[in-house]
């Protein structure tokens, strides 16, 4: 099979139709605007507010920065594309950009992990909270969720493009992503990048079984709540965690274990943008919703704005 020196890749277009291209472009910059507000607001809150500066808002602030840089990753080029009608991403550039998703999406990976030990010691073991989630303990744990998240990225990086790409450039995904990749390569063995994908899902799959059973308990701890009102409270705050956790590592896993097809199809692609566009968006919706300190934090720099913009600052 001859092999060619790929110097660009050719990524899925929606339609051929300009108008739609153009719709595509709105809505996917209307997405992205959304996703940066939400969660640059919640960074800055968590900064500025003084009783945020807890473990679990601290957490909150990684998550979404972490969420801003993952759909800044992908959309962007989506939207260029659309408004240029072009397909084309460098070589250089798809690299860069699968480090990124892999980088962005195993460190959130770490930080839910993290985020779902902090509610185990908060419900289950209350006394014993600040002693556990000390502001040293918080920060490994970060590190850890971010150096893990850059050890995939390389790994998957690398795996993937020292394969030899021959013949077709046309990757039948919105973004730079393995399974999409595999399928161009003329290599007969993807030993590194099937080991390292492996690698992943343990990490995944491990880090979902340490979530499972921290709900486990904290669930057994809530259901011993004799009031009603409190255990409520502690549903309706891990609840929507656990839903988020689940389907982000499922439909994650699903991605990159099931076959690829040859062409592309509705399914893949809405797996691709659960994981890559749906979290930022949805995250600081779910994470915030019922929270009061956040709401209250909120209003509180909303009437600090009004106040200095009328003179009375």
């Amino acid at each position: 099979m001859n092999q060619t020196l790929t110097m660009e890749f050719l990524l899925l277009r929606f339609t051929e139709s300009r108008v739609l291209l153009r719709v595509h472009a709105v809505l996917f910059l209307l997405i992205y605007l959304v996703a940066i507000a939400e969660n640059l607001t919640i960074i800055l809150l968590t900064i500025l507010d003084q009783r945020l500066h807890t473990p679990m808002y601290f957490f909150l602030r990684h998550l979404s920065f972490l969420d801003m840089c993952l759909i800044s990753a992908t959309v962007p080029k989506s939207i260029l594309n659309s408004i240029t009608s072009t397909d084309s991403i460098s070589f250089l550039g798809c690299v860069l950009q699968l480090y990124l998703v892999v980088l962005m999406s195993g460190s959130e990976i770490g930080i839910l992990t993290a985020m779902s030990y902090d509610r185990y010691i908060a419900i289950c073991r209350p006394l014993h909270y600040e002693a556990v989630m000390s502001k040293e303990v918080c920060v490994q744990l970060v590190l850890v969720s971010w150096l893990s998240g850059g050890v995939f990225g390389i790994l998957y990086s690398a795996g993937t493009f020292s394969l030899n790409f021959c013949g077709s450039t046309k990757i039948h995904q919105l973004f730079c992503d393995v399974p999409a990749l595999l399928k161009l390569t003329c290599s007969v063995k993807h030993v590194t990048i099937n080991v390292s994908v492996d690698i992943g899902v343990c990490y995944g799959f491990s880090c979902l079984v340490c979530i499972v059973v921290s709900y486990v308990y904290i669930f057994s701890t809530v259901l011993k709540i004799p009031t009603r009102q409190k255990q409520c409270k502690a549903f309706s705050t891990c609840l929507p965690h656990l839903i988020v956790v689940s389907a982000f590592l499922l439909t994650g896993v699903i991605a990159y274990l099931k076959p690829t097809s040859d062409e592309p199809s509705l399914p893949d692609l809405l797996m691709s943008m659960f994981y890559s566009v749906v979290p930022p968006i949805l995250n600081p919706v779910i994470y915030c919703l019922r929270s009061k300190d956040i709401k209250s934090a909120l209003v509180k720099v909303l009437w600090r704005l009004a106040d200095y913009f009328t003179g009375q600052y």
